[in-house]
């Protein structure tokens, strides 16, 4: 009954989230320079085709009426027609959008592999060289910005040393096996620009969680029973120490699809991000808002996920 309580008010401030994200894009994209009429409609048509085809787009109406008719669209799934490509938006971003999941779900998972042991072997060995190391290197990754780090790592592996593509997500006439070794060459350094921006926080964040869970009672009476100290800390101590990490990942989650949009633009990946740079050249607001729509609704979900999560793990939780 306590769980179903929590879930229920996680949910409605989600959906709240989302609306209040919904609201917002709506009305930004459209204080953005540049009349989206004219990505619609050609300066050679006559002033009743062009009037036809803005009454089409619903771009005739006033600005409530737009709002109101978008939110009734959006609720039944349609994200409005591209001004550009005259199909739906969805389509164009249901294209876009598993390129995205691969490059910020690999870079999370790589971000994992390599921040787990780094925060554990720091934490052991509280105040060594390697802790020192780990926390200097941490806070260097938390002062980088995506563009330096994306075009160093363009220019140096890409430009001067040529081991890696430059751009896009695949090699033209590849299949099978090939194909696939194509997309991880790719992959490479878009990827390795996320870990590099988003290890820091999750490296100093379970170091400290860590060595707060080592200075526990728990962990004390574990060695004073003989048990070994790699058993006491892989097996009890950092499995306390994850509960806030988890919290961490949620919400670093919109940081991480942020920087996916703008490593995507660098990379000429073809992705969602890419998809917005396109559609900001393109005055195409509908694929814009649609984009920035489905990116809200990934963060939120992810966070709920994350909350319920959490709920399930730590009971206490249930209460506040």
């Amino acid at each position: 009954m306590a769980f179903a309580r929590f879930a229920s008010l996680r949910l409605l401030r989600a959906v709240l989230t989302l609306w209040f994200a919904v609201t917002v894009t709506f009305f930004l994209v459209r204080l953005l320079p540049g009349d989206p009429a004219l990505a619609v409609a050609s300066p050679t048509m006559t002033a009743e085709q062009r009037e036809e085809m803005l009454a089409d787009f619903g771009l005739d109406q006033p600005l409530p009426v737009q709002y109101f008719t978008y939110l009734s669209q959006l609720v039944q799934g349609n994200l409005g027609i591209s001004f550009r490509q005259s199909i739906p938006v969805l389509d164009v971003l249901l294209e876009r959008l598993p390129w995205t999941l691969i490059l910020t779900g690999s870079s999370l998972v790589v971000t994992l592999i390599v921040g787990v042991p780094l925060a554990v072997a720091a934490a052991r060995r509280r105040g060594s060289h390697i802790d020192r190391a780990v926390q200097v290197g941490g806070v260097i990754g938390q002062s980088l910005f995506v563009p330096t780090v994306g075009i160093f790592l363009l220019y140096v592996f890409g430009l001067w040393l040529g081991w890696l593509p430059i751009g896009g997500a695949i090699d033209r006439d590849v299949f099978g096996i090939e194909a696939y070794g194509s997309m991880l060459r790719h992959l490479v350094l878009p990827c390795l620009s996320l870990v590099l921006l988003q290890l820091g926080p999750y490296v100093l964040f379970l170091r400290t969680s860590l060595i707060d869970a080592l200075g526990e009672d728990y962990t004390t009476v574990a060695r004073s029973k003989g048990v070994s100290e790699r058993t006491v800390v892989w097996k009890h101590a950092l499995r306390n120490a994850l509960l806030p990490t988890v919290t961490l990942i949620g919400l670093q989650l919109g940081f991480l699809v942020g920087g996916a949009v703008l490593t995507e633009t660098i990379f000429a990946y073809p992705g969602i991000g890419r998809a917005i740079y396109e559609a900001v050249g393109q005055l195409d607001f509908a694929v814009l808002q649609g984009a920035f729509v489905l990116l809200a609704a990934t963060v939120v979900i992810a966070n709920l996920l994350t909350d319920l999560l959490y709920g399930v793990l730590d009971p206490r939780v249930r209460q506040a």
